[in-house]
């Protein structure tokens, strides 16, 4: 396989955006990369394909900027790059909620990496005992594709439907560790920081989300692949493109969040 794909997100405050798009843009194009990158005040987020040593130039550059020296990228590989274009998008929000006083760059929620919430679900409850509730923050069409079987599934349409979801569900995890998840970690950014506020007690997101997770332990208590936002349309458990055709596979419209 000879495409690279990385996704990637950091939050960071932006003030020079059209401008920033313009080099950003520029630099992708003159590596030869496809794919989509969305950039906002709170942040970047990017999905990108291309071969490995144009990937590395890029993000090599791209860390050049202070602001996003710390960008960690997850990798997948494909024989064919999954993407038509090259697109950088101006956006209100990198991922979309519609809280604007949730702002993960002013502190994150806390994290499980992947290896911990496996130990959790080999032994069936959290390192003090307390049964693992697992809250899947992904829309319906995403669920349908692969989960973690057990996981609450809201079956939202839209992220911006969650805390509504959660309003009228909160009883469900009153004594209970909840763990977040999502495709590569943003979703739960958020929220994990909405739950605290509206005052849920031990919730986590995931690390990395679904994403670093099979790279990291392989998918352990996964059933089913995970649907990525590129022509590929899912992944399987060792990463790889997916047999399985998700719904909207193919869209590089839907590349918007992670």
């Amino acid at each position: 396989m000879s495409t690279l794909n990385i996704s990637a997100y950091r939050f960071v405050s932006l003030d020079d955006l059209p401008a920033l798009r313009a080099r950003v843009l520029a630099q992708c194009e003159a590596l030869a990369l496809k794919g989509t990158i969305l950039l906002a005040p709170e942040g970047i987020n990017l999905f990108l394909a291309g071969s490995r040593e144009a990937i590395e130039s890029f993000l090599t550059w791209l860390r050049e900027d202070p602001r996003f020296a710390g960008l960690e990228a997850k990798e997948s590989v494909s024989d064919d790059v999954p993407f038509k274009r090259m697109r950088v998008r101006l956006k209100k929000e990198i991922i979309t909620l519609r809280r604007p006083t949730i702002r993960p760059e002013g502190g994150r929620a806390p994290a499980v990496d992947p290896a911990t919430l496996k130990r959790w679900l080999d032994q069936g409850h959290d390192d003090d005992g307390h049964e693992v509730v697992l809250l899947d923050t992904r829309n319906a069409y995403e669920t349908d594709v692969g989960m973690f079987p057990h996981a609450v599934d809201y079956r939202i349409a839209s992220f911006t439907e969650l805390p509504a979801a959660l309003a009228d569900d909160q009883s469900r995890y009153e004594g209970k560790t909840i763990v977040s998840y999502c495709t590569g970690g943003i979703r739960c950014e958020k929220a994990v920081l909405h739950m605290q506020d509206i005052g849920m007690e031990r919730v986590f997101q995931l690390e990395g989300g679904i994403l670093k997770y099979f790279e990291e332990v392989g998918g352990a208590h996964w059933h089913g692949d995970c649907f990525v936002f590129d022509e590929r349309g899912a992944v399987d458990k060792a990463l790889e493109p997916s047999p399985i055709s998700p719904p909207d596979a193919g869209n590089d419209t839907k590349a918007t969040s992670a």
